[in-house]
């Protein structure tokens, strides 16, 4: 049963009360941890440094696949680098598929996210290093490289070559 208006009673203060509710859960948001809700990338350092305290412990680990794809149906070997080190990566064939690029001479390998459970001494595989992956994610596409030289290697060989030119003219002049 509604009052009639002018009877003394006052409109609900919607506005204030959803002021309130977004400060809650602006508050509530500004306390919660971003590490705990998102899981960082770790490098093959942190890993390799810190092995027993992420033994057994799901990572995320990101970098280019390096070498040839290993498969051992169902699963396959692919050793990933991150710039640093490269760790091994047991994967089921199925997480492996988008995979088309390993790196090697005149090919940058495919990069990818990989979170799975770090071993650092894993059992099944003869006390190896290695993370078994439950998810693997293309981040970018490898390519064939048809740069057979660094531009600055190119600079720096004509600059020597121009300078042993010019020191063999000098030794000519002088021998005269």
């Amino acid at each position: 049963m509604r009052a009639a208006v002018g009877a003394g009673l006052k409109p609900a203060p919607t506005t204030a009360l959803l002021l309130a509710a977004a400060a809650i859960m602006l508050g509530l948001l500004f306390f919660i941890n971003s590490e705990d809700c998102f899981a960082q990338v770790l490098s093959s350092t942190e890993l390799i440094n810190s092995a027993k305290q992420y033994d057994g412990q799901e990572v995320v680990y990101q970098g280019e696949v390096v070498g040839e794809v290993m498969r051992r149906p169902p699963h396959a070997w692919v050793n990933v680098h991150d710039g640093l080190n490269a760790i091994g990566i047991w994967a089921g064939l199925s997480l492996i598929q988008d995979i088309t690029y390993a790196g090697a001479y005149q090919v940058r390998g495919d990069i990818i996210e990989v979170i799975g459970v770090f071993h650092r001494a894993c059992l099944e595989h003869g006390g190896d290093l290695d993370i078994h992956a439950a998810n693997v994610t293309l981040k970018e596409g490898g390519k064939k490289s048809l740069d057979c030289f660094d531009s600055g290697e190119v600079t720096t060989a004509a600059l020597l070559l121009g300078v042993l030119v010019l020191i063999w003219i000098l030794n000519q002049l002088r021998g005269k």
